[in-house]
């Protein structure tokens, strides 16, 4: 999976709302000034120097993230070159999320909300107009994430389950990539939600 993302690393596919258009975006956002101002989560700053998965790390609100993306080694991805957007869920998000499986269950969800690029919020509004409404972004694990506009100003997402997500916290740059704080778990189609969850435990 590793060997795939870093082949994919610099590119988004986009989908249009016509008919099947296909559009490749190569960096559709450019790397942040040095002088970004990251908002800050729960009174903790978000490094612009640091790589996506050491901002998760730092994030009080992802204590479960960071977890899993230990026990799953996707820490190692998201320490890579990218540049990747994640679409990270919130400690809350999971606690909603039923039961995930097995480690290798848990690797497929995680790649499932991380998007080759670095999506920042500007660009995703203005990819979303491009794609007339509603923008189809492949990810990681080779599923699809519909992105559209929920309400006048937030940017809502839908999993292939027909589940929505809000982007809860914007914009957080990252050495390789951006991070978009979601309040829903997003899960690929055919996702197995009733096998024993995993061992340890994230509390």
């Amino acid at each position: 999976m590793n060997s795939f993302a870093v082949a994919v690393a610099a590119t988004v596919l986009v989908i249009g709302a016509g008919a099947g258009a296909l559009a490749t975006i190569n960096q559709p956002a450019p790397e942040p000034a040095a002088e970004v101002m990251n908002p800050m989560i729960d009174g903790q700053a978000m490094l612009p120097s640091a790589d996506i998965d050491q901002n998760i790390a730092l994030s009080p609100e992802h204590s479960v993230l960071t977890i899993y993306l230990k026990e799953t080694n996707e820490d190692a991805l998201l320490k890579g070159k990218g540049p990747f957007t994640f679409f990270a869920p919130s400690d809350k998000a999971f606690m909603g999320g039923g039961n995930l499986g097995t480690r290798a269950d848990l690797a497929k969800l995680i790649s499932y909300e991380i998007v080759p690029g670095r999506l920042d919020s500007k660009t995703l509004l203005a990819m979303i107009g491009e794609a007339g409404g509603r923008l189809k972004l492949k990810t990681l694990e080779g599923g699809v994430l519909v992105v559209s506009l929920n309400g006048p100003t937030n940017i809502g997402l839908m999993d292939e389950n027909g589940r929505m997500a809000d982007i809860s916290i914007y914009d957080i740059y990252s050495r390789n990539g951006v991070i978009q704080v979601v309040d829903h778990v997003l899960k690929p189609a055919g996702f197995d939600a009733h096998r024993p969850v995993l061992t340890s435990s994230a509390r």
